[in-house]
């Protein structure tokens, strides 16, 4: 009787076991399009201010597909910091959206040079972000609102994206909050038309069948997978 209590105990927990691991990508990421790995899909080049200076400063951004999450994150540093911005689908969509309507208002000559007006001229979307200042630091996250608008410079238009700062979500009670950076990047129109093809779904779900190129690994906090309302 003894060794079948312990029989059925451990048929029990592996049972659990073998449950839990079927169901928990699907409870754990609601929005996921595929259980698989995060994905490079590319990268493209867009500006920055460059600090104590009115001019821009050139910038790498890697672009990772994550599957579970149906997000793209953009990867790049700024002030010696590396920031993961994600986007999931709703805020890629309104992206090239917004880039559309600038391309009608470029071409229209509709542009205005009050930024007060042009930073946030094609509406706002949800945002993530997190960061952290060494490879072993605390990863911080934050969920600011993306302002899309346009901007000039140097009597030169760009397009936008205005990141505002926002309190860290896990400062564990700190009494003084870590906030995030507020940040822009400026692009081109072909540099922002690049990042339209790399946020089409289409085109990432494609990589899903080639992910030769893995993206470098990173750690992302449990909870990465949220996106607040605004």
């Amino acid at each position: 009787m003894k060794y079948c209590a312990v029989f059925f105990m451990v048929f029990a927990v592996n049972f659990l076991m073998l449950s839990c691991t079927g169901i928990e990508p699907a409870s754990r990421f609601p929005d996921m399009v595929a259980d698989a790995d995060p994905v490079s899909a590319g990268t493209i080049e867009a500006m920055f201010d460059r600090r104590f200076s009115s001019q821009l400063r050139m910038g790498e951004i890697e672009v990772i597909f994550y599957p579970r999450l149906n997000a793209v994150a953009l990867s790049f540093r700024f002030d010696y910091i590396t920031y993961r911005q994600f986007w999931d689908q709703p805020a890629r969509l309104q992206f090239a959206a917004a880039l559309r309507q600038y391309n009608t208002d470029f071409q229209a000559r509709n542009l205005t040079s009050r930024y007060s007006r042009t930073r946030a001229a094609y509406g706002r979307v949800a945002g993530r972000i997190e960061w952290e200042t060494f490879s072993f630091s605390k990863t911080h996250i934050a969920n600011p609102v993306i302002e899309l608008g346009y901007r000039f410079r140097n009597d030169s238009p760009y397009f936008t994206t205005l990141m505002r700062s926002a309190a860290a979500i896990n400062n564990d009670g700190s009494s003084n909050p870590i906030e995030s950076l507020q940040i822009n990047m400026y692009f081109t129109r072909a540099q922002a038309e690049e990042l339209v093809k790399l946020f089409d779904q289409s085109y990432l779900m494609g990589l899903l069948d080639d992910s030769s190129e893995a993206a470098p690994e990173v750690f992302i906090a449990d909870d990465y997978y949220e996106f607040d309302d605004i």
